[in-house]
C-alpha cells in the first residue's frame, strides 16, 4: 500500500522518480480502506527536505498511510516559502479536534538554547500534551526526543565536549522488542548534535526501556513498554548527502567542524560518502507502522479513551 500525500507536494514527484508507490489524496478517497493517520510535526528549517525524508520511510509499508503536516504558529519559517506552508501545513489549533494513529516530532537546530528560550516552547508543550491524549504512538526525533523527555519526565540534556557528528555503530539491548524485529546485532545510525541525554537519567525512569545504544553516541532508542512514546536520538531518516551538506556548509562559513566520522571512504571528503544506515532505517519505520496497526483502534475516535 502507498503513502498518501497531496499530488503537488514536492515529495510526491521525488517518490515517483524513485519508483516508490505514492497515492494522491484524491485517489485514496475513492478507496474503501481506513488508512493510518500520521501527523508530522516538522520543526526543521529545511521543511521540504525533511518532509521527503520521512515520507520516503513511511512509504515502506503494506499499509495505506495518510500524512498530515503540522508546523508551529509561533515561529515563521525563513527557509521555506509561505505559499508552501499555507498549502501543506496546519497548526495544532487547526487539528486539535482530530485523532492520529501516530505522530512524528522532528529535531530542530536549537539544542544549545534552554528549552524555555525557544520561541515556540509553549506551543510545543501543547503539542506534547496533544500527543499524549490524541495519538496512539508518538515518535520524537533527536532534539524533539530531548525536549519530550524533559517535558514528560523532567530529564535535562547535557552538553557534549565536542559535536557528535558522523555515522556510529549501535548495538541492540533488547532482543524481543517488536520495534527491533529483523535488526542485526550491530547497526549504524547518523548523528549530528552537541547535546545528549545521559543513560543513567533514562534508566532512572521506571517506565522507559533502552532498546539500542552506542559506545560513542550513547542511547539511541528508548521507549515506553506500550510504545506510546518512542524516543530516537539519531537521524535514521537522513539522506545519503545530509551530513555532507552540513559539513560543506560549515566549511564554507569557516566554522570549526570535524569531518563526519565513518562517513567518507578513508575520511576523504572529496569521495562520495558510504551509506550504512538505509536498511535499518526502513526496518525501524516498517516495524513501528506494524506496531501501530496492531495497537490502534479501528474507530479512530476511540484513541485516547
Amino acid at each position: 500500500m502507498p503513502v498518501i500525500i497531496p499530488h503537488n507536494l514536492p515529495a510526491y514527484e521525488t517518490m515517483e522518480k524513485e519508483n516508490i508507490f505514492v497515492m494522491s489524496k484524491e485517489r485514496a478517497q475513492r478507496q474503501d480502506i481506513r488508512p493510518l493517520e500520521v501527523a508530522l510535526v516538522n520543526l526543521m528549517p529545511t521543511k521540504i527536505e525533511t518532509e521527503t525524508q520521512f515520507v520516503r520511510l513511511l512509504s515502506n509499508s503494506p499499509i495505506q498511510i495518510n500524512v498530515e503536516f503540522i508546523h508551529t504558529a509561533t515561529h515563521k519559517s525563513k527557509n521555506t516559502s509561505q505559499s508552501h506552508m499555507k498549502s501543506f501545513y496546519k497548526t495544532i489549533d487547526e487539528v486539535r479536534h482530530k485523532k492520529y494513529d501516530s505522530m512524528i516530532i522532528t529535531g530542530a537546530p536549537v539544542e544549545m538554547m534552554k528549552y524555555e528560550d525557544v520561541d515556540y516552547w509553549d506551543e510545543l508543550k501543547d503539542i506534547f500534551e496533544f500527543s499524549h491524549t490524541n495519538v496512539t504512538s508518538a515518535m520524537y526525533i533527536c532534539w524533539g526526543a530531548q525536549a519530550a523527555l524533559h517535558y514528560f519526565y523532567g530529564i535535562e540534556k547535557q552538553q557534549l565536549p565536542a559535536k557528535l557528528f558522523g555515522v556510529f555503530e549501535h548495538e541492540k539491548r533488547h532482543d524481543t522488542s517488536m520495534l527491533l524485529n529483523g535488526f542485526d546485532d550491530v547497526f549504524y545510525v547518523p548523528h549530528s548534535r552537541h547535546t545528549e541525554i545521559a543513560k543513567e537519567d533514562i534508566e532512572a525512569v521506571e517506565e522507559l526501556i533502552i532498546l539500542a545504544e552506542s559506545e560513542e553516541a550513547g542511547v539511541h532508542i528508548a521507549v515506553t513498554d506500550d510504545y506510546s512514546r518512542i524516543f530516537i536520538m539519531g537521524h535514521s531518516e537522513y539522506d545519503p548527502l545530509t551530513l555532507k551538506k552540513e559539513y560543506d556548509r560549515d566549511i564554507s562559513l569557516n566554522k570549526p567542524i570535524n569531518i563526519p566520522k565513518n562517513y567518507y571512504p578513508n575520511d576523504d571528503p572529496t569521495k562520495p560518502p558510504y551509506v550504512k544506515w538505509r536498511s535499518h532505517a526502513n526496518l525501524l519505520f516498517k516495524n513501528w507502522i506494524n506496531i501501530i496497526y496492531q495497537e490502534t483502534p479501528y474507530d479512530i475516535e476511540k484513541i485516547g479513551r
